[in-house]
């Protein structure tokens, strides 16, 4: 049977404030176990909620960046459930009345793009963490991520394949890092996905059942997760069974996921207005000011890219996958002080200047070679000063050293005596001692036989210890062989 994938993606993004929903407490990662954990978080009688504006802003911030719907009144609900992680009793979420409702997001597909429309994305608390390693038939909890400040993200279920998923969790991991509510570190927990998962005989319009799974932090296991769900579930109906609507885990010791517990539905929740919390209003001077802070959004910096300084949507795409990236193309391009050479250092950016951060494990701010000195490299190509091929010598140089000054270009090819060498008399009499000792090849090239030409490139640019300018020695062969 030919079977249709439906996916729909839960994420949680940790909002990058200092303290956490409802209490003054710390968010910092990597305190000891319940250090960060106050009266409000540990649910201490007598104690009230104060939602942090810095979270609720965030959440605004993203919802004019999908251009979704801010509703100017929400409310916060109480979503009961019964986990020794959380102290309460009850999650602080939203349901009825979300912050944010609607808005899409516009996905790498094959060669093209495609819009997944978003259902939702509410202002939650996140829950504790229990901890089973380190206690032997015992269970430990650590409550200091408990009232955390989430935002978790629902999409519609239009997803078709665990490639589409990834792309999707991709472009909102960039975003969300781009308009700076979230940090993003899925080692740490700051953006995790929940995929709901079913399959349906293709045409059919019914969904099938679905099932959860949770907790995935890691575009890999994001990825592995769905297909073996599906591969789960197309198996079990095949095989006469019926899928189970449940949470799962997913193993990636083992590849494969597990049963937790059957899933839950809203009305399971028993969700009901907070009483402690008034509904939260949103006006429009609030609003606006958030608007107003917004940096350029990934998109419309792709397009000025394409537009304005004629690049590929390839590299366009490409240069945008981070704002930090983005920060760093745009200061070379502008120290270089030429824009009709974006190509060029596009070229460079993702190919030496990635490769160099890919093998270091560096975030591109960090990177070892400044913009300003990037800048000051790229400068020596455009003036001829030394060929692309010694540039990336010198490249590695800077990259070894660690380079911020426009000048340090420079003084590398000053102090390896680099400067290509573009005066035509000089080069003239390297090649005619070249072609007066190989008169074979000479009539080699006479001939037609265009290997013959590269040959005597190849022994001018040894000749000259690959200081020769290409396009100079080339012009030079081409008169003298072809005359």
């Amino acid at each position: 049977m030919d079977w249709e994938i439906v996916i729909g993606l839960e994420t949680h993004a940790q909002l990058s404030t200092h303290s956490k929903m409802f209490s003054g407490a710390s968010i910092a990662f990597g305190a000891p176990p319940n250090a960060q954990a106050c009266a409000v978080d540990l649910a201490l009688p007598g104690v009230l909620p104060v939602p942090n504006r810095a979270a609720i802003e965030r959440a605004i911030r993203f919802g004019i960046a999908v251009g979704a719907r801010i509703n100017r009144r929400s409310v916060f609900a109480r979503k009961n459930y019964f986990y020794p992680d959380l102290p309460k009793g009850y999650q602080i979420s939203q349901y009825e009345l979300p912050v944010v409702e609607g808005g899409t997001l516009e996905i790498p597909v094959g060669s093209g793009t495609r819009v997944i429309h978003l259902t939702r994305a509410h202002l939650e608390e996140d829950a504790g963490k229990s901890l089973h390693e380190d206690f032997h038939g015992a269970t430990g909890i650590d409550l200091n991520r408990a009232g955390t400040p989430l935002l978790e993200i629902v999409s519609e279920p239009e997803l078709g394949s665990a490639e589409e998923a990834v792309a999707y969790a991709r472009t909102l991991h960039a975003l969300v890092r781009w308009i700076d509510i979230c940090d993003g570190n899925m080692q740490e927990g700051s953006f995790r996905c929940d995929a709901n998962v079913s399959v349906r005989p293709r045409g059919q319009t019914r969904l099938g059942t679905r099932c959860e799974i949770k907790n995935l932090n890691s575009f890999r296991f994001l990825d592995l997760a769905i297909r073996h769900e599906v591969a789960r579930q197309i198996e079990l109906i095949e095989s006469g069974g019926r899928v189970v609507q449940e949470t799962r885990l997913y193993d990636p010791d083992r590849d494969e996921t597990r049963s937790m517990r059957s899933k839950e539905d809203a009305q399971d929740y028993r969700y009901f207005p907070d009483p402690d919390l008034p509904p939260l209003w949103v006006d429009d001077d609030w609003m606006a000011r958030v608007a107003a802070a917004l940096p350029e959004l990934p998109a419309a910096c792709r397009a000025r890219y394409q537009s304005d300084w004629g690049l590929s949507p390839y590299d366009a795409a490409t240069l945008t996958q981070s704002r930090d990236l983005s920060a760093y193309f745009e200061a070379v391009v502008h120290s270089l002080g030429a824009t009709d050479q974006a190509k060029l250092v596009a070229n460079w950016v993702t190919g030496e200047l990635a490769a160099a951060l890919n093998r270091d494990s560096l975030e591109v701010a960090n990177a070892r070679i400044g913009a300003l000195a990037l800048s000051g490299l790229l400068r020596r190509i455009v003036d001829g000063t030394i060929s692309g091929k010694i540039a990336k010598d010198v490249f590695d140089a800077m990259w070894t050293d660690g380079a911020v000054t426009p000048g340090a270009a420079d003084d590398i090819i000053e102090a390896r005596g680099l400067r290509q060498i573009s005066d035509s008399s000089e080069l003239e009499s390297i090649i005619d001692a070249i072609i007066q000792a190989n008169p074979a090849q000479v009539a080699e090239v006479r001939a037609g036989k265009e290997k013959a030409f590269n040959y005597f490139v190849g022994q001018a640019m040894k000749a000259t210890r690959g200081k020769g300018n290409p396009a100079t020695i080339n012009a030079i062969l081409r008169a003298r062989l072809t005359a």
